[in-house]
């Protein structure tokens, strides 16, 4: 019974406690949000009941994950990436499913539930790549590896772009970047890709890109935007600003009608609710949790603990950037879910894996550290 106690203890000690305990705040909140929804008759009761399976899944799996060896999770790629990318490809094929008013065709019909494959595959490429930087990390900037390196990123990002999700894609690509800039990519290729920057852009936007991707951009810079494509945007600034300072209140509000409120829109409810301190206020503790997982990253006992955090970080910056910019009407319209705060089982249940990775890292961050195990 002293040998359970003790493990117990060991493992609370060298949990993270500080960034779960943030991650579950801002769980909390949003539940909060969706329930003053539900009961507005905004959405129904349903999303907050999935809501807060999918917390409660995902507090699970966080708090199993760091417990784990992030390094034995890493080297098993191989069992799960294909997986993975296989449940990727089911969505091109009569399995696929595209949820009323999008664009992307990226999820699969369960029949019971709907699931969203390539929010798994972001953790499976956060192990995989990091696990593939730390292998080559002596010689990562020779042609080869760098060429290896790139084609180990494009794989994913042309499959999620393939599916029309061109949000998740983008974070694919910030989690790429920021994982190969902390691994030491030499300033030549960096260099080198700011240079092709420009005829990449211009490529992209004229043969890439469709009439309404296009249109998002612009309409970021128009004088007299078109209020068809712009209606979003527009809609959820009224609201955001509606609160004020202070907000109208969880419950009872005279709340603006904002579509897609509960899931890419849910920022623009924390204005109308908890007015600008509320936001300023989520901001912060977001961005607290960003940084905590850089901190974490910095007293990784090895490198591919370093890249796993890394990774952890570009998702979940990427997610918030993109999600609030949107909102802000200083970024397009594209559709990702503002961590641990947009309704959605899939997107918070993958949240909190990511969460676990980097605990993980935290948990093993001692050279000679395992958890329940006892070195005496």
């Amino acid at each position: 019974m002293k040998a359970i106690f003790r493990y117990i203890h060991q493992y609370f000690k060298k949990l993270d406690k500080q960034l779960i305990i943030a991650v579950l705040a801002v769980s909390a909140f949003g539940v909060v949000l969706l329930y003053s929804m539900s009961c507005a008759d905004i959405i129904d009761i349903s999303y907050v009941n999935t809501q807060i399976k999918g917390i409660v899944l995902g507090f699970a799996a966080a708090m199993i994950l760091s417990s784990l060896d992030y390094h034995i999770l890493a080297k098993l790629w191989f069992l799960y990436v294909p997986v993975l990318l296989g449940l990727v490809l089911l969505t091109f094929t009569s399995l696929g499913y595209q949820p009323p008013g999008t664009d992307d065709r990226a999820w699969i019909d369960l029949g019971f539930t709907t699931l969203q494959p390539s929010e798994f595959l972001k953790l499976g490429f956060i192990l995989s790549f990091g696990f593939h930087l730390s292998k080559v990390e002596e010689n990562m900037n020779s042609v080869v590896n760098v060429g290896l390196l790139c084609l180990h990123g494009v794989i994913p990002v042309a499959l999620i772009a393939k599916q029309g999700d061109d949000g998740t894609a983008i974070v694919f690509v910030f989690m790429f970047a920021a994982m190969l800039f902390a691994a030491g990519i030499s300033w030549k290729y960096i260099l080198a890709a700011v240079i092709a920057a420009p005829a990449l852009c211009w490529y992209a936007w004229n043969y890439l890109m469709q009439d309404h991707h296009r249109a998002r951009f612009e309409v970021l810079f128009a004088e007299d935007p078109d209020p068809t494509i712009f209606y979003h945007q527009k809609v959820g600034l009224i609201a955001l600003g509606s609160g004020q300072l202070f907000g109208k209140g969880l419950f009872g509000g005279d709340y603006s009608y904002v579509p897609k409120v509960h899931n890419d829109f849910i920022f623009s409810y924390v204005g109308q609710t908890c007015g600008f301190i509320g936001s300023v206020a989520l901001v912060a503790v977001l961005t607290y949790i960003c940084l905590k997982i850089v901190a974490d990253s910095r007293i990784a006992k090895d490198s591919l603990g370093r890249n796993i955090c890394v990774g952890v970080f570009g998702m979940m910056f990427a997610h918030c950037l993109m999600n609030i910019g949107m909102v802000l009407a200083v970024m397009p319209v594209i559709g990702v879910p503002l961590p641990f705060m947009s309704a959605g089982g899939t997107a918070v249940l993958s949240m909190y894996i990511g969460i676990g990775l980097v605990m993980s890292v935290y948990s093993h961050s001692e050279k000679n550290y395992r958890v329940f195990y006892d070195a005496n």
